[in-house]
């Protein structure tokens, strides 16, 4: 049985799609494109090109964006290691909603829009598995608008900083340092906020013995404290 919606409600859409296959039709699917590896920063697809390929991330990190009329730069998703980017325009034919970067060396697998088409159609069972996985982010978008709207920039940032403390976290001395490698530029993107904003909030945090920021990055030192004000406390 696939690893698919047995979790919790607000992990659904962290599980990543070649996790719902069952092995015989991962295998399958892989087989059909290429192997590929990419440096840190590459753009794997940019925001309203014509969709040509869907990517299969086995291994590494990759941010999903998308820039506004004036410039602002919304950060979307992480997508890791079992996650399928470009298959929304692959699906419906328009051109890419947003820009695909690695955040560090990625390996995955490419595959021509057209034989990915026609593997959907001839295996159902993936097909519904992908239906299941866009429904579940369409769920996590949802859910994070209506956070952005109830919630303030303070509230947001810590509910933020403690996903990224569960998916892109190393337990050292002093806590949990995240190894997501984002800027304050790219946190902002995420929460809504300006970066200042985002700078002001991390020096609070940090003040409060909450959070370190250095050259090595940032270290969640009381997650208990980030859970609070992700509470509104």
């Amino acid at each position: 049985m696939p690893a698919a919606l047995s979790g919790a409600g607000r992990l659904d859409d962290q599980v990543p799609f070649l996790a719902r296959l069952e092995h015989a039709e991962r295998v399958v699917l892989l087989e059909l494109g290429r192997p590929v590896k990419y440096g840190p920063r590459t753009v794997l697809v940019r925001q309203d090109d014509p969709s040509t390929h869907v990517i299969l991330v086995l291994d590494g990190w990759t941010k999903v964006t998308h820039t506004a009329a004036n410039g602002y730069e919304a950060l979307l998703a992480l997508r890791g290691p079992g996650d399928i980017v470009g298959e929304a325009s692959a699906v419906s034919g328009r051109p890419r909603s947003a820009t695909v970067t690695t955040l560090e060396d990625v390996s995955a697998v490419t595959i021509e829009r057209d034989r990915f088409m026609a593997h959907l159609t001839a295996h159902p069972a993936t097909s519904l598995q992908l239906l299941s996985l866009t429904l579940d982010r369409t769920r996590a978008s949802d859910r994070q608008r209506v956070e952005q709207g109830a919630l303030g920039a303070r509230e947001r940032l810590s509910l933020l900083l403690l996903d990224l403390a569960r998916t892109h976290g190393t337990q050292v001395a002093e806590g949990v340092r995240l190894t997501s490698g984002l800027s304050q530029h790219e946190l902002a993107g995420s929460v809504g906020a300006s970066r200042e904003a985002v700078a002001r909030l991390l020096r609070e945090l940090r003040e409060r013995g909450i959070v370190r920021t250095g050259r090595r990055g940032l270290v969640i030192i009381r997650p208990d404290q980030l859970r609070l004000i992700g509470r509104g406390g």
